[in-house]
């Protein structure tokens, strides 16, 4: 298999050569653009390519795409419009958030709810069962107290 690559690529590259003189003595193609070409492709050729000419050919075109666009896509910029689309985005960012602190109501609901099932069963351990019932009510508040941290930062930040 690497035989017949040595083989073809030789062919390939001397097919290509000629499909480009071709096309460059195609009648279609005036001699002004020709000149043009050939400038543009020796100057490609002296200097190597680099990301900043890479950049810079791309936007050169990008500014002349621009200047084709219809007058309705380079419409002003309305802070107004933009200034509430940001207050809009906050208040749905803080209301997502705020979603959370139901769960943190839920949490303590069925903390306490524990602790009286397990009194009513032995009211013995009442002293121990609260202490524990009010490590789980401080963890769950704290998630809801991050969770409203999250929230305003949402609005505020």
């Amino acid at each position: 298999m690497a035989s017949s690559l040595r083989m073809a690529a030789p062919k390939m590259a001397s097919m290509a050569a000629q499909s480009s003189v071709k096309v460059a003595r195609s009648p279609m193609m005036k001699s002004q653009q020709l000149q043009k070409f050939s400038r543009a492709y020796s100057a490609t050729t002296r200097t190597s390519p680099t990301a900043f000419n890479t950049i810079k050919r791309t936007s050169t075109l990008l500014s002349s795409a621009r200047s084709q666009l219809s007058p309705i896509a380079t419409r002003a910029y309305s802070s107004e419009m933009a200034n509430a689309m940001v207050q809009v985005s906050q208040n749905m960012g803080m209301g997502n958030a705020a979603i959370g602190l139901g769960g943190a109501g839920i949490g303590i609901g069925l903390v306490f709810a524990a602790l009286l099932s397990a009194v009513a069963r032995n009211p013995s351990m009442r002293g121990q069962l609260f202490s524990y019932a009010i490590l789980g009510f401080a963890f769950v508040e704290a998630i809801g107290l991050f969770d409203l941290m999250v929230a305003m930062m949402c609005k505020y930040v």
